[in-house]
């Protein structure tokens, strides 16, 4: 069974910092993945994205500089280090397989995601 479980949202202030992770299972690990967020109210939107071996990331121009992701394949997890986090950040947050490098388009469902709620 394909699960995916993040965790590690939680209530910010503007200009903390939080770690989101994702630990997967039930497929194989070692492909692209990506996180997503969706705001209240807003389309689910790309983050960031990261090869299977972790040595090339993308990220959305809205988190660049402040946003860095990376993977642990030995744990099957994909983590997500959000520094200088801004009011607009405030979303649910989700991670998934991508269909190819470059692609936004998930693999598998979603899981139940990660609250972050950035405070002014």
């Amino acid at each position: 069974q394909v699960q995916l479980v993040e965790s590690g949202g939680g209530l910010v202030q503007a200009g903390g910092s939080l770690r989101l992770s994702c630990a997967a299972s039930g497929r194989t690990f070692s492909y692209y993945m990506g996180w997503f967020r969706q705001a209240p109210g807003k389309d689910r939107e790309f983050v960031a994205s990261i090869t299977n071996s972790g040595g090339t990331t993308d990220y959305a121009d809205s988190v660049k500089g402040r946003f860095t992701i990376s993977r642990d394949n030995a744990k099957n997890t994909v983590y997500l280090q959000m520094n200088s986090l801004k009011p607009e950040d405030t979303a649910v947050y989700y991670c998934n397989w991508l269909r190819g490098w470059g692609s936004r388009d998930p693999t598998v469902s979603w899981g139940q995601g990660t609250q972050v709620t950035v405070s002014s």
